[in-house]
């Protein structure tokens, strides 16, 4: 599969909701664009006001019947929920005219979807449900079964809401916030789990940390919980420094406030594994001889942290002022 960027055109721009804007993209020859599978996502280099590039993910779109919107497409489709308080990346999205030309790397996936034989679980949580709607189509075209439960404050601001209720009709259990005076119930949504049920979850942190939890406090095996955070890289909170000690080399070196461990890693001259940087997927784990972790990522299991012995370098960092690592 092709790694080069792709330069595309914006074809088409649609508000799917208040904050959400919908973005068709196509070669400007037409030519067909590199194929993907219900799960992937592009990134888009966008420009932000402090007048720096960045690359942003969206996950890709399809909810067609046939297999042709996705083993070689005409264009990609995604949407992007504006964040007014974010770092600006959103709000160039929406400002993009029709015409525009996009530098776009081709698709990959970090959240594929399963054959599994019993039904796929599919939770979204407002505009997690890009990834999920692709899985659901796929799922239908492979004649495998497959239930959506999709939660967001208001129908107002639930994205592809009329699509899916066509697609997916009784299959597609919603939940509206200002309706239900509460949020998800993900307690009784686990209850209604049978053993040979797989849950896909995609939203904001607070619904994938209920879901990790309450699995977990059930005894599902992490493995029956796919995810993935919709949310930009996460920032380091952390405001105090801290000392970190090589110990096969005995080198030290300093974690500054607001900055991860793995980027003072990187610019120490060391080479560590990363992949996704959200904490999500583990390559990145450096078992840790001394010291107190503050845990921040999504793939270790309670019990793990507990034990202390393992760090996740892109998201979680020290409690302390000092930690020791096996590197």
């Amino acid at each position: 599969m092709t790694t080069t960027p792709l330069t595309l055109t914006v074809a088409s721009a649609e508000m799917l909701t208040p904050l959400v804007r919908q973005l068709r993209l196509r070669a400007a020859d037409g030519a067909a664009l590199p194929g993907w599978q219900a799960g992937a996502h592009i990134q888009l280099q966008v420009s932000l006001p402090s007048g720096a590039t960045d690359w942003r993910h969206y996950s890709l779109i399809d909810l067609a019947a046939d297999t042709s919107a996705t083993e070689a497409p005409s264009e990609y489709v995604i949407a992007i929920r504006r964040e007014d308080t974010g770092r600006g990346g959103s709000r160039w999205m929406h400002g993009l005219a029709v015409g525009a030309t996009l530098t776009v790397r081709p698709p990959k996936n970090d959240f594929p979807l399963g054959t599994h034989a019993g039904t796929a679980v599919l939770v979204a949580g407002g505009i997690g449900v890009t990834p999920l709607a692709s899985m659901a189509a796929q799922r239908l075209r492979q004649h495998l079964p497959v239930r959506l439960h999709y939660a967001g404050r208001s129908r107002e601001q639930m994205a592809l809401l009329p699509e899916l209720q066509e697609r997916l009709g009784s299959t597609l259990a919603l939940h509206l916030d200002d309706e239900a005076g509460a949020p998800l119930d993900v307690d009784a949504l686990l209850a209604r789990c049978t053993p040979d049920e797989v849950l896909y979850v995609c939203g904001p942190q607070v619904m994938l940390d209920a879901v990790l939890s309450r699995s977990e406090a059930l005894g599902w095996p992490r493995e029956r919980v796919h995810f993935e955070l919709f949310a930009a890289p996460a920032a380091d909170t952390g405001v105090q420094p801290y000392e970190v000690v090589l110990a096969q080399s005995g080198r030290q070196i300093t974690v500054a406030a607001g900055q991860t461990l793995l980027s003072a890693l990187i610019e120490a001259g060391c080479d560590p594994m990363f992949d996704c940087q959200r904490g999500e997927c583990g390559v990145c784990a450096v078992p840790v001889l001394e010291g107190v972790i503050d845990h921040r990522d999504f793939v270790l299991t309670q019990r793990e942290k507990d034990a202390g012995n393992v760090i996740q370098t892109c998201v979680s960092r020290c409690k302390g002022q000092r930690l020791v690592l096996d590197l």
